[in-house]
């Protein structure tokens, strides 16, 4: 870089100054040619680095394992291991700031995006993305920590005010962001859609500014949600470096006529300018001249990452000598995840995949095809089956599908995505038509569902007839970002091996918030009664019966949240069944979140996987025939029934929101702290995971020299009792006795993941700080440890304590924030 990020200012125009503080195009800032100032290009995360494509299709990109799946594993330093390897996955599509880690609190188990955060423990949650934040950075790709602040549900998110009391925010919602800032040093954030407290986080400034800037010290760029900026000179004033996406809304001659009107002040858009400067000289995006090109990387070091951190998130739940599996046995794979690779969540951190592995496939590679049988049993779909055919596409200037075809593409299957442009650039996404033309082919006759929802106006045809309407009577839904309807659905009569030919036909309309264009069509003959018979048929001739249920993108999606926790479809009937016709039956479950397991004392063995990225059926795999440790503990409480979760209320207000706002009255007492508090049992504590193996926990000893300062240090032996390689996580929760406010009663302060072979012993030592005694204490605006005793609880999950010590704080400590 020839000059300082000074001279750089001091050379620009005002309008070269405010050209960048919004995007160009969807992922990039123009350049500067003039001043020799290259291009800033981000790419979404977390879960991978899709790039520059839309969310359908696109460069392939590494699928990793979703947020909570790596919540799971409780281990820091294989986040940083990720964190690096997404680093070169960022830099292979030519991206400079990867959009992530996501560390929204799990709030609610029906949230639609837990999936893509860590935990409902803002201190776990901390610690994961401190190593993930660290891994990147430190391989030269700026974090952009997600979504600053209060974006707990997918329901009217972009309107949506979040009511949080300032204690509850401090003590639960922020520590992730603030840990991020104080102790990674990210150089991004990005703001949230909803409003908090009645202000949108764009436009936030006692978030932005007198928190995150003032309080914290953060000196990197703070970004939009994409379309997540709804005004000019508050969101600039407040302390919004850059709106995204491009071409700019509110920015542009906008802002430079709010400059000339005196509404936002010249030293203001400079200091933003080199606040986006900086972080481009820090990430080499200043002086990135290249041309624009994406490479499809697919690493064999990233394929044995993957695979290992898919088997330490997955969750033993329960083990009645059921696993690992037997050599030899005869096995009965069950279930719609059993054949179909669920690797990952829906919405924007969905990509493109080198490859997907299903549990079948990992099953056929680990004990032989010969030793399987299978039965789908049910579906699990929330859409009918996507058509994967060759379309193709012709598009049309204007809404109403007339006049000269400007362009014709292909798409592989009935599902796209269209932003910025579309038919080579040619035409505003927001602003056409396509027909889209096709064919399917029965594999049996009878009466299939085609059903189709979009983000704008659709119909479908087969052979000639108009079958599925979202055209004619289109009413806004829960799709494609709240921006789509639901899928309407119709039925037509098909006869097996006779192609059918498909004809969509579609055109945008004015959109709410978001600027996407979007289709999906599927196609699909039910299953039914008999098919669950079938099912518990074949798992009866069998030694062991494998069923894979859950649920999967369609249903854990940004953009909406679930209905419930109940299994779609007829899973539930489909276990019941088989568990009756095998004793020996073991769930494998995929989901982002807890079930209803009403069927849970029925069988013998529970294992959760979630969405475990492109490697997902060999890590399943592994864990279940024992190749792998099951090295996960969960993240969060799952609940008997949805009812028991802290955010379920007879008031819509608590949840999911009325008129406009939702109010977290809950406060603090959310995850395991509301289930000790109501004196709740829960299905599976919070921290909660079984091994292959077993492990003995020396005693306690606590180091309390440092205790006047509030700094306390515990250690303990913990040994591998048992004759297999094994992990286990030593949590430690803080528990104080009286003392002024509502406080929880016990808190996660610290833990330990340790790996041990079989008769290894090590020590392990967990360090606390004034802060892990400490409560936000809103009329002094100070962090208070208050003199008194505390209970120092180590415990394998949140219900299961293996030693506690006292310590008496001698003294009142207060600390700034």
């Amino acid at each position: 870089m020839t000059k300082s990020i000074d001279e750089f200012v001091d050379a620009m125009t005002l309008e070269e100054q405010v050209s960048l503080l919004s995007g160009e195009d969807f992922w990039s800032l123009p350049t500067i040619e003039r001043l020799g100032i290259g291009k800033l290009r981000v790419s979404d995360g977390p879960n991978g680095a899709r790039g520059g494509g839309g969310l359908v299709g696109g460069v392939k990109a590494t699928a990793f394992p979703v947020g909570v799946g790596l919540g799971a594993s409780w281990n820091v330093a294989l986040l940083h291991e990720i964190g690096a390897a997404l680093a070169e996955e960022t830099k292979s599509k030519n991206a400079h700031m990867l959009l992530a880690p996501t560390v929204n609190i799990q709030r609610s188990v029906t949230n639609g995006r837990n999936f893509e955060c860590y935990s409902e423990d803002p201190v776990l949650t901390a610690e994961l993305a401190l190593g993930y934040i660290q891994g990147l950075q430190e391989n030269g790709v700026s974090a952009t920590i997600k979504h600053f602040a209060g974006n707990e549900s997918e329901i009217e998110r972009t309107t949506m005010s979040s009511v949080i009391d300032e204690r509850s925010l401090r003590e639960i919602y922020l520590i992730p962001f603030e840990w991020a800032v104080k102790k990674a040093g990210t150089k991004g954030v990005m703001t949230a859609y909803n409003k908090v407290n009645g202000t949108y986080a764009s436009e936030h400034n006692w978030l932005l500014t007198d928190v995150l800037r003032g309080e914290w010290g953060f000196d990197g760029l703070v970004m939009s949600d994409w379309f997540g900026s709804h005004s000019t000179a508050p969101t600039v004033n407040a302390g919004l470096d850059l709106e995204m996406p491009g071409p700019t809304r509110d920015r542009g001659q906008k802002l430079v006529a709010a400059v000339e009107a005196g509404e936002v002040t010249r030293e203001t858009i400079r200091t933003r300018v080199r606040t986006i400067l900086s972080v481009m000289e820090w990430t080499g995006a200043i002086d990135d001249h290249r041309p624009f090109e994406e490479r499809a990387d697919d690493r064999p070091e990233n394929r044995e990452l993957i695979r290992r951190a898919g088997a330490e998130g997955a969750v033993l739940l329960k083990n009645q000598n059921v696993l690992p599996l037997k050599p030899g046995q005869r096995i009965a794979v069950i279930g719609p995840n059993a054949k179909v690779a669920q690797i990952m969540g829906g919405g924007s951190s969905q990509l493109n995949p080198h490859y997907r592995v299903s549990p079948w496939e990992g099953l056929v590679a680990a004990v032989g095809v010969d030793a399987l049988t299978y039965a789908p049993g049910c579906g699990n779909s929330r859409f009918e089956p996507l058509l994967q055919s060759q379309l193709s596409v012709q598009f049309f200037d204007n809404r109403d599908l007339t006049g000269e075809v400007v362009a014709v593409e292909t798409m592989e299957r009935a599902e796209t995505f269209w932003v910025g442009s579309v038919a080579g650039g040619k035409i505003p996404a927001t602003r056409f038509s396509a027909r889209l033309t096709g064919e399917f082919v029965p594999e049996q006759s009878g009466i299939h569902r085609v059903g189709i929802a979009s983000a704008g106006l659709s119909k479908v045809y087969v052979d000639g007839k108009l079958v599925a309407d979202a055209w004619s009577n289109w009413t806004k839904g829960q799709t494609f970002f709240e921006e789509g309807c639901d899928e309407v659905v119709g039925e037509v009569a098909l006869e097996a091996g006779r192609p059918a030919k498909i004809v969509i036909e579609f055109a945008t309309k004015d959109h709410s918030v978001l600027g996407v264009a979007a289709l999906r069509m599927g196609i699909g003959l039910p299953l039914g009664a008999d098919d669950i018979a079938h099912a518990a048929d074949t798992a009866a001739k069998a030694d062991v019966a494998l069923v894979f249920i859950g649920r999967n993108g369609e249903w854990d999606t940004e953009g909406s949240d679930l209905p419930a926790i109940e299994l779609p479809g007829d899973q539930n009937a489909l276990v019941a069944a088989v568990a009756t016709a095998n004793p020996n039956t073991i769930v494998v479950l995929q989901s982002g979140g807890p079930v209803e397991m009403p069927w849970i004392n029925s069988v013998s063995g529970l294992l959760q996987a979630w969405y475990p990225g492109q490697e997902a059926g060999n890590a399943i795999a592994d864990v279940l025939v024992g190749k792998a440790e099951p090295g996960g503990r969960l993240p969060q409480t799952y609940p008997v029934r949805w009812s028991d979760n802290p955010a379920y209320s007879q008031d819509p207000l608590v949840y999911p929101g009325q008129d406009g706002q939702v109010h977290y009255r809950e406060g603090l007492f959310i995850g395991y702290r509301h289930y000790d508090k109501q004196g709740i049992k829960p299905l599976f504590p919070f921290g909660f995971g079984l091994s292959y193996t077993t492990f003995v926990y020396g005693p306690l000893e606590v180091d309390t020299s440092r205790l006047a300062a509030g700094a306390v240090s515990v250690g303990l032996d913990v040994s591998n009792s048992g004759n297999r390689d094994g992990a286990t996580v030593v949590q430690l929760y803080v528990a104080p006795h009286g003392g002024a406010g509502d406080r929880p009663e016990r808190e996660l302060k610290g833990f330990a993941k340790v790996a041990l072979q079989p008769g290894e012993t090590r020590r392990v030592s967990i360090d606390l700080d004034a802060r892990a005694f400490s409560y936000f204490d809103v009329g002094s605006q100070r962090w208070v440890a208050e003199r008194g005793e505390y209970s120092l609880v180590l415990a394998t999950d949140a219900a299961s304590p293996i030693a506690a010590e006292r310590v008496a704080l001698p003294n009142r400590i207060e600390q700034r924030p």
